[in-house]
């Protein structure tokens, strides 16, 4: 079965609105970004276009497209769910943010929720961690998230399709 893996990072910067996982967070910065900044559905995004070998977010969603200024990110994972829909279907994904602030947790069981509805699978797992004070994210300048993704090829009987 095909694996995955999406990262993404962005500064955080006074004035924005900081959207994980298409929720807002309550915090005084969000994610500086061409689109919403989500660092967990830009992930996530990734991790699906890598595992089907359908290149990632950036080619597809390029931030030199206008269409894509300030755009919420859950749009990248429903054309992205739209396109995989026919040959694909999502076994499990599992993320971790890091970010010193906001604290994540409260907020993870509610993610997780909505990101396993829009996947189509309970099989999700969001998982937040601190960077104990290092780099950018350590000191609060900046949120990231790694993302693996696992899909299953559709037959044509999961697809709803026949055999005979």
């Amino acid at each position: 079965m095909p694996v995955g893996f999406g990262f993404d990072l962005h500064r955080l910067v006074p004035g924005r609105r900081f959207m994980l996982g298409g929720l807002e967070i309550p915090f005084d910065k969000g994610p500086l970004g061409h689109s919403d900044g989500d660092v967990l559905l830009h992930a996530v995004v990734d991790a699906l276009l890598g595992a089907a070998g359908r290149g990632d977010i950036g080619r597809r969603f390029p931030d030199s497209d206008p269409r894509w200024k300030g755009v919420a990110s859950d749009v990248f994972l429903e054309s992205v769910m739209a396109d995989l829909a026919p040959d694909w279907e999502v076994v499990n994904v599992d993320v971790t943010v890091l970010a010193e602030q906001p604290k994540i947790g409260p907020h993870a069981d509610r993610i997780r929720e909505r990101l396993a509805a829009r996947l189509g699978t309970p099989a999700v797992n969001v998982k937040a961690k601190t960077m104990e004070g290092l780099g950018p994210v350590g000191a609060g300048e900046a949120v990231g998230c790694y993302a693996v993704a696992e899909l299953r090829r559709r037959t044509l009987a999961h697809a709803g399709g026949s055999l005979a």
